[in-house]
């Protein structure tokens, strides 16, 4: 019970002889380190703060212009055209500072100078927001690159060419514009309503998470610990660099800022459950993580004082906790489940059994820490050979056992027992690249810059002498085990529900599709639409994600990839009595459609937000909309989302073709629906998930991802582009 003492700063004990008061030297020095801790972290933000604040200016060129002006005034060169003598002339007079002549002119100039740099800033960054303004880049053909368009990232670079922190951008970002409404209602083919997240009272499992995939064709080392030792560490370094920000701003063609905001809530960020909806908590920082690991749950400290623990510490400690043999408390084992469940079920219960005492102390330290990890007994990983493995684990990663995951956090990091891993990430906070960002920092840490033994084990000696991970303590009453129980029935019907397949299409990847003289992006959403039509006869309302992070504090936008051009070229393919010439042409024009919506939809010209935010106004206003009430009956029933990758250069991927994830996915939108994620990675390969519910007699997602097969070697067959073996 070490640890147990060294959690309170000092212990007092009443006894007839007095009061015996004693001091723990442990934990003061703890409180003091964090304390230094604290405000070393105060003294970054704020000097980040004012980094920011005065970019692309530096106080080093606020020094040049000083250094200027006095240089030119020593040189009998007044730059000022008089207002140095202006500024001197109202200055205060009398004794001080400010007595000697040469004292105030040197003030003069300074303050001269700071208003001179000051208005610089102003005039460069609003100049920088107009040029972020211009997205006529999108619309040009590669290769085919309009003056303009050259003049105008000539400019972006000069602006942009100072190194940049993470957030340096976001003032000069353009604010989402919101278009005519005779534009969008031109552009209208039905209506979708945006999931919105935290108002949702459906579980939050399959309904809304969604999860990522680890490397799948190499495995650094099968020591399930170790494996969390090296990871764990990589995050938190991330997250030091994230709160530093010094991690480099995401830009297109390396020149275009995206909005960086939605990283601030990735680390201690928990949804909280409410009656009528959720929130957000998020804390400046947090020290431990929360582990659950057969049944029970774990505080685990990421510090020792101010020093942040060492891969092979971490390893020690997750080695703890697989080593210890202790049951689950009554109640302790499927509590997870509340969190699987649905929301209003789970505010109820953690209002009335979790609002005090040491249920309440327990739920915080969940609640409260930077992630959950999530250290599973069976072992998942892909396995070419066998076609169902990459679904098995995609399943484990989704949902698991419905209580297994905390499904609140930020993001829960799964741990197989063979070393495998995998995210599952609520949605509220951020969208997937965002998350993608964090994972292919880490497991590029992972593999190039850590490392591991010959055995597999974290390198170095750990600290033996920390203090082992703590039990939470929980008192659950039969109430809210019946409750619990409550929750996990409905997760469990939930999951059993989900059909996934999971496949990695080998005959090509982007290297040839580009070759088709099409983007990758537009070739398999033509594909899809070709491949729903075989497996339902029928077209149907498609959503597609496009991101809007060209935009402060942007998310996404909806593309409509069930065009009238997509619809034609399926129908002729259908038919099966068209030249390939005629059909290459049909296919063509659904590609430039695609393209052009989708670059519509970045550039802030899509339709859908526009639409929710006239229906939000409607609502709140109490008018009654028939066109509304209409297009809102259509559900999406192809919702499809292509999952970014090599946002970070870690390293060079044709020298290490072999470290690819296999992307993620998540569940259908519509009960008779399929949802469909893809990651196009690399030259020579395309992973997708596809999710369909077996209680729909109409979807079958092993049917689809076959058609989906099929689909994309016919439309390469159109333009004879030489394919691998299948």
């Amino acid at each position: 019970m070490a640890e147990a003492h060294q959690a309170v700063a000092f212990q007092f004990t009443v006894t007839p002889d007095g009061v015996d008061f004693r001091l723990s030297r442990e934990a003061l020095k703890h409180v003091y380190l964090s304390g230094i801790n604290s405000w070393k972290k105060r003294l970054i933000r704020i000097k980040n703060g004012i980094l920011r604040g005065v970019y692309p200016g530096s106080p080093t060129s606020w020094l040049v212009v000083i250094m200027a002006t006095v240089g030119s005034s020593f040189c009998n060169v007044d730059v000022s055209l008089g207002l140095v003598s202006c500024i001197q002339r109202c200055l205060p007079q009398g004794c001080g500072p400010y007595q000697t002549p040469q004292t105030r002119a040197l003030l003069s100039m300074a303050i001269f100078s700071t208003g001179v740099w000051v208005t610089g800033i102003f005039f460069f960054r609003q100049t920088l927001k107009l040029l972020l303004c211009y997205h006529g880049w999108m619309f040009e053909m590669h290769g085919k690159t309009s003056n303009l368009t050259r003049i105008w990232a000539m400019c972006i670079r000069l602006l942009s060419s100072r190194h940049p922190m993470l957030y340096s951008f976001q003032t000069s970002l353009p604010k989402l514009p919101v278009p005519r409404v005779s534009a969008t209602i031109q552009r209208v083919s039905d209506w979708w309503e945006e999931y919105i997240y935290l108002r949702g009272r459906s579980p939050l499992m399959v309904n809304s998470n969604y999860y990522v995939m680890d490397l799948v064709l190499i495995k650094n080392t099968d020591v399930q610990a170790a494996r969390l030792g090296n990871i764990i560490h990589a995050m938190i370094m991330y997250r030091r660099k994230l709160d530093r920000e010094e991690i480099k701003p995401v830009m297109a063609l390396g020149m275009v800022p995206m909005c960086s905001y939605q990283m601030e809530r990735m680390f201690n960020t928990t949804r909280i459950p409410g009656k009528d909806t959720d929130v957000l908590q998020h804390l400046s920082d947090s020290r431990h993580v929360a582990v659950y690991h057969k049944g029970r749950f774990f505080k685990l400290w990421l510090y020792e004082g101010s020093r942040l623990l060492k891969p092979q510490d971490l390893e020690m400690q997750f080695q703890r906790i697989l080593d210890d043999p202790s049951p689950p408390q009554p109640g302790e084992e499927k509590l997870a489940a509340l969190t699987a469940g649905g929301r209003v079920e789970w505010a109820q219960a953690r209002q009335a059994f979790f609002s005090s005492g040491k249920n309440k102390a327990a739920l915080e330290a969940i609640e409260r820490a930077a992630f959950f990890v999530a250290l599973d007994e069976e072992s998942y990983c892909y396995d070419p050979e066998d076609e169902a493995s990459l679904s098995l684990y995609g399943k484990a990663l989704l949902h698991g056992n419905c209580y297994n995951r905390w499904f609140d956090k930020s993001f829960t990091l799964i741990s197989f027992k063979n070393g495998q891993l995998g995210l599952n990430a609520e949605h509220a906070w951020a969208d997937a690249p965002i998350i993608g960002h964090l994972w292919e920092f880490v497991l590029g840490t992972d593999s190039f810059y850590l490392g591991y033994t010959e055995t597999g084990h974290c390198l170095g000696k750990p600290n033996p002498a920390l203090a082992p991970p703590t039990r939470l303590q929980w008192d659950i009453p039969k109430q809210c085990q019946a409750v619990i129980e409550s929750s996990y029935q409905v997760a469990k019907a939930l999951a059993d529900d989900v059909e996934l397949y999971c496949f990695q299409f080998l005959p090509f990847g982007k290297g040839l599709i580009k070759k088709c003289r099409t983007s990758p992006d537009a070739f398999v959403q033509i594909a899809l639409q070709l491949a729903h039509f075989r497996d339902r006869g029928k077209f149907c309302l498609t959503y597609e994600a496009s991101m809007t992070r060209m935009f402060r504090e942007g998310r996404t936008e909806t593309v409509r990839s069930c065009t009238s051009e997509s619809t034609a070229f399926v129908q002729a393919m259908m038919e099966g009595s068209h030249t390939k010439a005629d059909l290459r042409d049909l296919f063509q024009k659904a590609a430039k459609k695609h393209q052009n919506m989708y670059r519509l939809a970045m550039t802030g010209a899509g339709i859908d937000r526009h639409l929710f935010c006239l229906y939000l106004v409607s609502k709140y206003l109490g008018v009654s909309s028939p066109f509304l009430a209409e297009v809102l009956s259509e559900p999406w029933r192809l919702s499809t989302s292509q999952i970014p990758q090599s946002q970070i250069r870690m390293f060079d991927p044709e020298q290490h073709p072999n470290h690819l994830g296999a992307g993620g996915g998540f569940g259908p939108v519509a009960d008779d629906g399929y949802g469909v994620s893809y990651m196009i990675a690399g030259e020579n390969t395309i992973f997708f998930h596809i999710s369909s519910k077996f209680s729909s007699s109409e979807t079958n997602a092993q049917r689809f991802g076959n058609h989906i097969r099929q689909a994309l070697l016919d439309i390469a067959d159109l333009f004879q582009v030489p394919k691998a073996d299948s």
